[in-house]
């Protein structure tokens, strides 16, 4: 498949290592674009329910397809969140075209666009309350898992996938309303330091709307999630939109995953000439113990 030129990518709440994570279509989805900026914005690796034995290979590739985006000249801003807190005492890290941030405010085409992930208005990832937030990704660990067997079976039916998790969260006022809080919130702070758009991840829910408020207007973006929506927001021709994975737009064949072995294999680290020498000195010691 050919590469399409984007200008700029906005991808956030991979989490990586975790069960719900769609590894496969994030890699299908790194290998269709050539962006010139990626943005990352935040719980990229998900560093509160990761497990060193849960890191499946296809995880790994979506490493290796962010890498080889940096090998073919793409400027990487890996922007933290609060599953990937603990890259936070590395911020404002720059390695050539990598940079690592908590936040950043980009002009882009003349327009002012302030970027971060968004659980600095989240007081459930604070204090006392985030043990219960990593208590509850375990239970949505848990809820995910049960769904991914229920869609293998509505997928042998011949049926459409759906997502608990998705339903239950958009059939609750208060979920619905907290979204709506956190977007009013987020827009009103951009608009208050004159910004022309906000863009957040965070609470998985892809969004494009202009927020108005007696002080001014801001066009408010959420480029989604990648465990429930499968969604990024791609800039190209002076505008944003929203990006929507679609299984059918990748029917090509697929590379193959490399297994990983468990066993180590031998170590070798004697060049082939001190193999050489050694086999020598072993055969003429073996003939002077003849002689």
């Amino acid at each position: 498949m050919k590469r399409r030129e984007v200008e700029v990518v906005v991808m956030s709440d991979l989490h990586l290592g975790t069960f719900g994570c769609n590894a496969k279509e994030i890699v299908d989805y790194l290998k269709s674009i050539h962006p010139q900026i990626l943005v990352l914005n935040g719980d990229i690796i998900d560093g509160w329910q990761f497990k060193k034995s849960y890191f499946p290979v296809i995880h790994m590739q979506v490493i290796k397809e962010i890498m080889n985006l940096l090998s073919m000249g793409t400027r990487v801003i890996y922007i933290t969140g609060n599953h990937d807190e603990m890259m936070r005492r590395y911020s404002d890290l720059q390695i050539g075209n990598f940079q690592l941030t908590d936040k950043i405010v980009m002009e882009i085409n003349g327009k002012m666009t302030w970027i971060f992930h968004g659980d600095v208005f989240d007081a459930t990832t604070k204090g006392g309350a985030k043990l219960l937030a990593k208590l509850g990704g375990q239970g949505y660990d848990l809820l995910i898992i049960i769904n991914s067997v229920i869609n293998w079976f509505l997928k042998l039916m011949g049926k459409e996938k759906m997502s608990f998790s998705k339903k239950v969260k958009n059939g609750v006022k208060k979920a619905v309303s907290w979204i709506g809080d956190f977007e009013q919130t987020a827009a009103e702070l951009a608009i208050e330091k004159k910004y022309d758009y906000v863009i957040c991840g965070h609470i998985h829910q892809p969004q494009k709307r202009v927020i108005t408020t007696d002080k001014g207007s801001v066009i408010y973006l959420n480029s989604g999630d990648w465990i429930e929506n499968l969604t990024a927001l791609e800039y190209n021709n002076n505008d944003w939109s929203i990006y929507q994975y679609d299984s059918k737009q990748f029917n090509t064949p697929k590379a193959p995953v490399v297994t990983m072995e468990k066993r180590l294999p031998k170590l070798n680290v004697m060049p082939d000439e001190v193999m050489l020498f050694n086999s020598i000195a072993t055969i003429q010691g073996a003939i002077k113990l003849t002689l």
